[in-house]
């Protein structure tokens, strides 16, 4: 009889009037399933806007070239006449990975007092990185650590006689943010830490840091061996339309050290600032991750003496960021 079944002879075995066919294996057959196809990757979700402050340092690790000049414009109580301040920095960032951002800070300031001679430096260079951290998609914390290389203009024991006036004006000019710039004799050690709810084109961020100066030049002309600063900040963003934001800051610089300029101030005005800024920034794409985000805030001051001399500031930001 012809052996119609599909089994080998091999695997068939006879139970009785039963037959069980244990079916060979076929070396060449094909999978009962095909594996399937790898999905795409979903693309990952964008995230939130994030308003760029003026004054206060990022919470993000990004790679970016950034001009900041502060115009500021003010008047001497014993002058008739106006002075005007220029102070101009100059940052490099570059991002080594998704949270660490090593930077480098330049600055000059010029000021063209009332009476007297203008003058003109450069300030301490910066150097230092930011450590970024997502905690959650919405949070965002930020660590700092900077230190200025002191070699800025009209340091030593023979500092010219209009860099002392610049110098002062230029803090006035930075809302007394940057003073580790302008201690031309100190070097300074400047931790700091930074926090951020970002949402719903909302931006709300806090900053404080703490300086310590030391001096390192100019002994005969410095009496302050070491001084101690600490500034604090407030930041609230939000995204009119996707590439128009509106910023406004509180700034705040206090002495916790009393500084022999403080000692002989009676009214003990420059122990401590606090400054307001509101104004508007652009956001542009210019390639995948090429970004202009330019901004211009007006500034002015709270409390003397900054209000004393009616100070009002321009801030004129333009970061690239790459």
């Amino acid at each position: 009889m012809t052996n119609k079944h599909p089994c080998r002879p091999l695997f068939r075995v006879f139970f009785g009037a039963s037959l069980l066919c244990l079916p060979a294996f076929q070396a060449s057959a094909q999978p009962a399933t095909e594996p399937a196809a790898a999905e795409p990757p979903a693309d990952k979700p964008k995230p939130p806007p994030y308003s760029l402050p003026f004054q206060l340092r990022p919470v993000v690790a990004v790679s970016v070239v950034r001009s900041d000049t502060a115009i500021a414009f003010y008047r001497a109580p014993s002058a008739s006449s106006s002075g005007s301040t220029v102070a101009s920095t100059l940052l490099f960032s570059y991002k080594v990975t998704d949270d660490l951002a090593p930077l480098v800070r330049l600055g000059v300031v010029s000021n063209s007092p009332p009476a007297g001679d203008s003058g003109f430096g450069f300030m301490n260079p910066v150097v230092g990185a930011t450590y970024a951290l997502k905690l959650t998609p919405e949070l965002r914390l930020a660590l700092f650590l900077g230190l200025t290389v002191p070699v800025g203009s009209g340091g030593g024991n023979t500092p010219s006689p209009e860099m002392g006036p610049a110098r002062t004006a230029g803090i006035h000019a930075r809302s007394a943010m940057d003073n580790a710039m302008f201690a031309v004799n100190d070097l300074t050690v400047f931790p700091g830490v930074g926090f951020a709810y970002v949402a719903h084109g909302f931006t709300a961020q806090v900053e404080a840091t703490v300086l310590q100066l030391l001096r390192v030049r100019g002994e005969d002309a410095q009496p302050d061996s070491s001084k101690t600063n600490f500034t604090a900040g407030v930041h609230l963003g939000y995204f009119v339309v996707p590439m128009l934001s509106i910023g406004a800051e509180l700034r705040h610089q206090r002495w916790l050290s009393t500084p022999v300029s403080v000692q002989k101030d009676a009214s003990r005005a420059t122990r401590e600032t606090t400054t307001v800024a509101v104004g508007p920034r652009g956001h542009f794409k210019l390639g995948e991750k090429m970004w202009l985000r330019p901004g211009v805030a007006f500034a002015m001051g709270l409390d003397d003496p900054m209000k004393a001399s009616e100070h009002k500031i321009l801030q004129i930001d333009v970061p690239f960021a790459f």
